[in-house]
């Protein structure tokens, strides 16, 4: 990350040349990541696809990060962070310029960290970097990512509170505002988490839930402060749980534990994820995914990590549907900022998913973590050769 110390002229352009004599810093940072990727069964005949395909470990991004020091241990920070699309140059998340992060907030040693704006939620900063998506990205997540556990939601007008350190342990919690007059709770998202680590070992637990916005009739999709956990950038993703996007709430929990010796990290995790229906929901039943998950990395060298992942996903109520994927990695940093990487999944599907075109239940097919490359048949194959660079 290059750190740019700002001048008083420098503040003076921002509009704080008030505080110019305050100690404050501005980083600006990014992340490049690009690979060819390979995918079976990805044409209604079962073709095969060859594909140039970015942000496979990491989402590629820009940003800016600054704090001010204000005196007597307070600081004021921001973060701005924009994701595009490497192939293209065009931005992610829905087009907006700073769609991954956007927020402003104070932080204190001893009292802890409050935000305001656009942010990632509780379950994901504390319990996400204790699986194997936090190590290899997007190949070692679920199906379909109906757990939030490949970070596929961000939530906006969010109100942030992370502790201090207490003996091992932080807790944090989120609300975001839906804005909607007369009616509190209509698209609202909150969360909480908490996290313990001591020597070799950390765990960590949390629980989200956001609110769709009300509706007088039926829903038409997802509309939330809360992007929802459809990947609505891979449509294809539709044959896992875009069916349920009508939902009147998404509730998560989620779990993880974690421990490293020697060269050897491994961890393993658990959620219950739950899409409610209602009267204005185009499904008649909560839909729940179950998650198990289990991560085994080994350090080979400093500059050499493989990665053995597995994840069963198990649908029941509205519809019945198992995935069990297989996942491995390799990544070798060639300098601090420069890494290449090989990372391939299997899987395989079974039962039945809802069709959200028509409405129907159908056989289940195969759709590696969150890409949403549907395969044509209950097994697919992925394999992802890159490079990742940071600044």
């Amino acid at each position: 990350m290059k750190r740019i110390a700002l001048s008083t002229l420098s503040l003076a352009l921002l509009g704080t040349a008030g505080v110019a004599h305050a100690q404050s810093s501005v980083t600006l940072y990014g992340l490049l990541d690009e690979s060819i990727q390979y995918v079976n069964n990805a044409t209604p005949h079962g073709g095969a696809l060859w594909q140039m395909y970015g942000g496979n470990l990491q989402g590629n991004r820009w940003g800016m990060k600054g704090t001010e020091d204000l005196g007597g241990g307070l600081k004021a920070i921001f973060q701005l962070e924009s994701g595009f699309d490497i192939n293209t140059g065009r931005s992610n998340q829905g087009g907006r310029l700073f769609g991954r992060q956007a927020y402003v907030g104070m932080t204190h040693d001893a009292y802890g960290t409050l935000t305001a704006g656009r942010q990632y939620d509780p379950v994901v900063d504390m319990v996400q970097p204790l699986t194997g998506d936090n190590y290899f990205g997007s190949t070692f997540a679920t199906p379909g990512d109906v757990d939030n556990n490949d970070n596929s939601s961000r939530t906006n007008s969010a109100i942030k509170y992370v502790s201090p350190l207490f003996a091992g342990f932080q807790f944090e919690g989120m609300y975001a505002l839906g804005g909607v007059a007369g009616a509190t709770g209509s698209g609202q998202t909150w969360g909480a988490a908490g996290t313990y680590a001591t020597g070799p070992f950390s765990i960590a637990a949390g629980y989200l839930s956001m609110h769709n916005f009300n509706a007088t009739t039926f829903r038409s999709g997802w509309s939330s402060t809360s992007d929802g956990t459809f990947d609505s950038n891979f449509p294809a993703n539709a044959g896992i749980n875009a069916a349920y996007a009508t939902a009147s709430r998404i509730g998560i929990a989620s779990v993880a534990a974690q421990y490293v010796t020697g060269p050897w990290t491994g961890s393993l995790s658990y959620s219950n994820a739950q899409y409610y229906h209602d009267g204005s929901s185009l499904f008649n039943q909560t839909q729940k995914y179950e998650v198990g998950r289990v991560y085994l990395g080994y350090q080979l060298t400093p500059a050499a990590l493989l990665g053995l992942g597995y994840a069963y996903t198990k649908g029941h109520g509205d519809a019945s549907a198992t995935y069990h994927q297989v996942s491995l990695g390799g990544d070798y940093s060639i300098s601090k900022r420069t890494d290449f990487y090989l990372v391939g999944a299997w899987q395989h599907a079974s039962g039945e998913q809802r069709d959200p075109t028509t409405g129907l239940l159908v056989s289940s097919t195969a759709s590696i973590a969150s890409y949403g490359n549907q395969s044509s048949t209950d097994n697919q194959v992925m394999v992802s050769l890159g490079i990742r660079h940071k600044f």
